[in-house]
């Protein structure tokens, strides 16, 4: 069984720029790309193998039809998303529902996520919370525009991670490169967008009433367990687990050998390049490399200097 290399999906959004081509060398379309969404069998983006047996198939075909590559699993949609995120300017302030009112309202799962920060610029931040103690203060803020009361800003830089659950107010701030896990979900409700336009002079839609309906009130900082395990020079950090997702930072210089924890591993190279080898066959691993560990490997070795963010599904 051979891992499965996965083809970027490249989003264009009004904040994005290049780094996706200066930084990661990705072949991007034009300086406007502000997500890859690496793996995603998302139908608003799905992910294509690009190596071995399943060349050319589609993330969300494999999970329909391949339920072995995955351990059997029980859920009709692959649960997770990995994107990276090129933050040239300012996203707009939003917050996600959970799965309940996303299923009910939207269709599909709510949007829980976490970031691990690749790169910051000096001096950003996101904003990561609000101030606000009952709904009713929440609307009443919104509506009178009192953002630098009601949103909590949060200074950041290379390494840091955080943890942003369903009903999280939140932000990416502009000149931050960022590694993001979350669930299979593209919904998104908006609670203000410093009233840009587009191209067309259209301000982008807002969703007031959904923002108030599926914050978290009041706002909840999670706390973090963050633990390493050194093995020589190298490293495995656990930053996360979830009923949604675990998460780990693969942190090798030289060789790191590996064995299996869940049904499936997903993995994305953050820094550096090195090689993947599984059953005495070696890959290469370049900067913006995204693969799948099926249930079928057991064991596998990381060579190099690399840095890699990996996930599996959570246990709920």
């Amino acid at each position: 069984m051979q891992p499965l290399f996965m083809e970027p999906v490249f989003q264009e959004k009004i904040w994005g720029g290049s780094r996706l081509k200066t930084v990661f060398g990705f072949d991007i379309p034009n300086d406007h790309i502000g997500e890859d969404w690496a793996i995603s069998a998302h139908p608003h983006g799905v992910s294509v193998v690009k190596n071995g047996p399943y060349q050319g198939q589609t993330l969300d075909t494999l999970w329909a039809e391949h339920k072995e590559l995955f351990g059997q699993p029980s859920e009709d949609v692959f649960p997770l998303l990995i994107k990276i995120l090129d933050a040239e300017d300012d996203l707009s302030v939003q917050v996600h529902p959970d799965d309940t009112y996303g299923l009910k309202h939207e269709g599909e799962l709510g949007k829980t996520e976490c970031w691990y920060i690749i790169d910051a610029a000096p001096g950003a931040e996101i904003i990561y919370g609000h101030s606000a103690t009952t709904r009713e203060e929440l609307a009443q803020m919104i509506e009178e525009e009192r953002w630098d009361d009601l949103f909590v800003r949060v200074p950041v830089k290379k390494g840091d991670f955080f943890y942003v659950p369903s009903g999280t107010i939140h932000a990416i701030g502009k000149g931050i490169l960022i590694l993001e896990t979350q669930q299979s979900s593209d919904t998104t409700y908006r609670v203000y967008d410093y009233d840009r336009t587009d191209d067309q002079g259209k301000t982008r839609e807002l969703h007031i009433q959904q923002s108030v309906d599926v914050t978290t009130i009041p706002a909840r900082t999670p706390e973090l367990s963050i633990t390493e395990v050194r093995h020589g020079e190298s490293a495995v950090v656990t930053y996360l687990k979830t009923d949604f997702f675990n998460v780990y930072e693969w942190q090798v210089k030289g060789v790191l050998g590996f064995k299996k924890q869940a049904p499936y591993t997903l993995a994305t190279v953050i820094e550096g390049v090195g090689k993947l080898v599984v059953a005495s066959e070696t890959y290469e691993l370049a900067l913006g490399t995204s693969f799948i560990l099926p249930d079928q490997i057991t064991n596998w070795e990381i060579q190099g200097d690399v840095k890699i963010i990996a996930s599996e599904p959570g246990e709920k």
